[in-house]
């Protein structure tokens, strides 16, 4: 008798172990595009996620040749380093916009997602505008009298 293969849904599973059957991409997707006003736009190849068209979030998949799935995140000032110096394994300082201070987060393997959900949340705090967009379009506005001068 033949066996069967497990089914790619119940070989995956979450951090903590729960069995999901969603990949690492479509998990990043759904934590990016949960924040206010996120658009995802391709670029360079990949998916990227904005505010405002202000980039947040790029995904790395194997870029150039790399031997890893990540996202690329802004990080604060001094973080970066810190970030790698902690554990190499899992952050590495990204090509073309290391140098600004993003930091590399894989999310292949099994990656602490509360983690990587936080780590999104910062970089979307870091790069979206503090005032709530204003929708103008929908309201009038209103009109301004001529003022009546009397002649002396």
């Amino acid at each position: 008798m033949a066996r069967s293969q497990p089914s790619p849904r119940s070989t995956r599973r979450a951090a903590s172990g729960r069995r999901t059957g969603r990949t690492p991409v479509e998990r990043l997707r759904a934590i990016c595009l949960a924040l206010p006003e996120t658009t995802e736009k391709l670029a360079w190849g990949e998916p990227t996620w904005r505010v405002r068209e202000r980039l947040f979030a790029q995904l790395d998949d194997h870029h150039h040749g790399a031997d890893h799935l990540a996202v690329w995140l802004p990080a604060p000032l001094g973080e970066q380093e810190a970030m790698i110096f902690s554990d190499p394994a899992r952050f590495f300082r990204p090509p073309y916009v290391g140098h600004r201070g993003w930091v590399g987060v894989r999310i292949d393997g099994q990656p602490d997602w509360t983690v990587v959900t936080m780590l999104v949340e910062q970089a979307y705090r870091q790069v979206a505008p503090a005032r709530p967009r204003v929708v103008t379009a929908a309201v009038p506005r209103p009109r301004r009298r001529a003022s009546k001068r009397r002649s002396p």
